[in-house]
């Protein structure tokens, strides 16, 4: 029996637990310009928008350990406005790379050292 596309289930958030909350959420909202929707201090969670899904970053006073164990992969419109403003904070931030499948993609990571990827699309890509 297969699921009819409106029957699937659909990416609500990707959590990510941290000892160190306030940075990451700041990083998150200044670096990649994800807008916060809900701030709860007390609780040390956050929930950004982040295109169709969004990032739940919850403080924790012990989290998961090995940051490069997963990455979070954004598309992006605008690479190079993207690349501009992580460059800004961070001279070392290399450029884009090309990709044979045709898209274009940065790597960086953010205070945890979680791996984080923004690419884009060419303009005549369809997406």
């Amino acid at each position: 029996m297969t699921q009819s596309a409106s029957s699937r289930p659909s990416l609500f958030a990707v959590e990510l637990r941290t000892t160190r909350w306030e940075e990451l959420v700041e990083w998150y909202r200044s670096r990649l310009a994800l807008p916060v929707l809900v701030r709860v201090l007390d609780d040390r969670y956050a929930l950004l928008a982040a295109g169709d899904t969004r990032l739940a970053i919850l403080g924790r006073d012990a989290a998961a350990a090995g940051g490069n164990r997963w990455s979070l992969a954004f598309e992006v419109h605008d690479l190079e406005a993207a690349h501009a403003r992580l460059l800004a904070a961070d001279p070392t931030v290399a450029a884009p790379a090309a990709h044979a499948e045709g898209f274009r993609e940065l790597r960086v990571a953010d205070p945890d050292g979680n791996q984080i990827r923004l690419f884009a699309w060419p303009l005549d890509h369809g997406h």
